[in-house]
């Protein structure tokens, strides 16, 4: 790279620590209306930056990336998941793509237990009858929930994320099972006492708490599809904090609806940011606004990373969170 600062545009307004220094560091060009993009917008800034610096509400296809200048060699991406960029295409035009993962697992594992709870002991549904002015005293059946300690919670996903979440997990008393590609070390399984199934159908049709945190991929898309989510026993619950498209959200509402699975909490949604209707006011869910990493400290950790990534990059080394396809 020259000496000259790389043209660095971001999408969407960053907690104001991050655009600072990023501002110190590159020529920068922020979103400070944090308006999400038009297409229009997006196809002018990969046609002008060296570095696009998009989040996950940036569509970065094939189309779009036919239409990036010669400068921009950099993706470097606000956030851990990446489904919302065509890196394989970004390769091919040699544009080398960076994500931030490892800064978000504590804060979503953390959300992950908090809608457990919030779920399984009807938490939001018993604040809202509270705050309407309904509760009229204490008795002996009102707002029954289910006791957490002691059920079994089966995990899909035994990443960095989903590890952090069994170890929340065996402190509330939760027997952990876990489904993944293949099991974890010997020394992880024994320190998180885990099962593994290698059937993800005979696991789901076992389990009290099904929690999702797989990456999108093609592989991954309706996982917990129609039929799989029919496996599940009526008083189980459903919780996803990963992406919205693992799970079949018409089939799910449906199991909801009619009582044939006890709840779900749900951060992400199939369409997001559209909300299936059929989701909407139904008591036993409990739907949050993809508040995962929505923790300051965790943002300005993703922005640290994107800065750190961005200058590697300038230095003529291989940025440290190179996103390769054979990884997703």
């Amino acid at each position: 790279m020259p000496a000259r600062k790389p043209k660095v545009i971001v999408t969407r307004k960053l907690p104001d620590p991050v655009e600072t220094r990023m501002r110190e560091l590159f020529d920068t060009e922020l979103n400070l209306t944090d308006t999400p993009m038009t297409r229009a917008q997006l196809s002018d800034a990969v046609a002008r930056a060296d570095v696009l610096a998009p989040t996950i509400t940036d569509k970065i296809d094939a189309a779009l990336l036919e239409k990036a200048g010669p400068k921009l060699k950099l993706i470097a991406n606000f956030g851990a998941g990446i489904d919302h960029v065509d890196v394989a295409a970004a390769i091919a035009k040699g544009i080398t793509v960076t994500n931030t993962p490892g800064v978000l697992t504590e804060d979503t594992a953390d959300l992950t237990l908090a809608l457990i709870m919030a779920v399984a002991r009807r938490i939001v549904e018993g604040a809202n009858v509270t705050q309407a002015g309904g509760f009229t005293g204490w008795t002996p059946t009102w707002m029954m929930g289910h006791r957490v300690t002691g059920k079994r919670l089966g995990i899909i996903g035994m990443g960095r994320i989903g590890q952090a979440v069994a170890r929340r997990a065996r402190a509330f008393g939760l027997q952990i099972h876990y489904h993944n590609r293949k099991p974890v070390s010997p020394r992880i399984a024994e320190e998180l006492g885990a099962t593994y199934w290698d059937s993800l159908d005979q696991m789901l049709a076992r389990m009290d708490i099904i929690s999702v945190h797989s990456p999108h991929t093609p592989a991954t898309y309706h996982l917990l599809s129609a039929r799989r989510l029919k496996l599940l026993q009526s008083h189980a619950i459903v919780i996803n904090t990963a992406r919205g498209e693992i799970i079949d959200e018409n089939a799910l509402a449906e199991l909801l609806k009619s009582g044939a699975i006890a709840g779900a909490g749900l951060d992400v949604f199939e369409f997001e940011p559209r909300i299936n209707p059929k989701l909407l006011n139904l008591p036993n869910a409990v739907l949050l606004p993809h508040l995962g990493s929505a923790t300051l400290e965790g943002r300005i950790d993703m922005g640290e990373k994107v800065i750190i990534n961005i200058r590697t990059w300038m230095d003529g080394h291989k940025p440290p969170d190179r996103v390769i396809p054979s990884m997703m």
